[in-house]
């Protein structure tokens, strides 16, 4: 009696298993999942200063499944530079925008299509697109969307226009 009731127990956990592994790694991939944010680069935004341990974020896939981003959005994307690392940036200019560049080779830089401009918010702290140029939207990994850990912080990340930072043309968000 034992070896059948333990035998019914193996195969429910089985079978609840074979379900779970395939529903869990879909949503990973497909719906979002949570990350530490690293480093000083998204500085105040993300990781103020003087905090002792990292902030978490929510990574949105979902809402970029299209690769339809705004100016303003925090991002997580494969590294240019490094393929094996992904990066945490907010998007400056879309396809179309001119950008004021930061210290990149050319002063000015048009957007191609298919591409963003991306920078950290603690200027000469982040390695972005002032040097590694313009980014395909096809490294584009997520979309932050809201800080989870720690509670004191818990809130949700809206696009934000630096008004320093605005492309040449686009003025509170839209193009002239």
């Amino acid at each position: 009696m034992a070896a059948t009731s333990r035998t019914k127990c193996i195969k429910s956990f089985v079978s609840g298993f074979l379900v779970a592994v395939p529903v869990t790694v879909t949503f990973l991939d497909r719906v979002g999942c949570i990350a530490r944010v690293e480093g000083s680069s998204m500085q105040p935004s993300l990781n103020p200063e003087g905090r002792t341990c990292s902030d978490v974020v929510f990574l949105n896939r979902w809402s970029v499944r299209n690769y339809q981003v705004q100016r303003g959005d925090i991002v997580s994307l494969v590294s240019p530079r490094n393929p094996g690392q992904k990066i945490i940036k907010r998007v400056i200019a879309v396809e179309g925008d001119i950008v004021k560049t930061l210290g990149y080779r050319n002063r000015y830089v048009k957007i191609p299509s298919g591409h963003i401009w991306v920078e950290g918010d603690h200027h000469g702290h982040s390695l972005d697109s002032n040097s590694f140029g313009p980014v395909c939207l096809g490294l584009l990994h997520a979309r932050a969307s809201r800080i989870v850990w720690p509670p004191s912080r818990w809130q949700k990340l809206h696009p934000e226009y630096l008004k320093d930072r605005m492309p040449e043309g686009v003025i509170n968000g839209l193009v002239d």
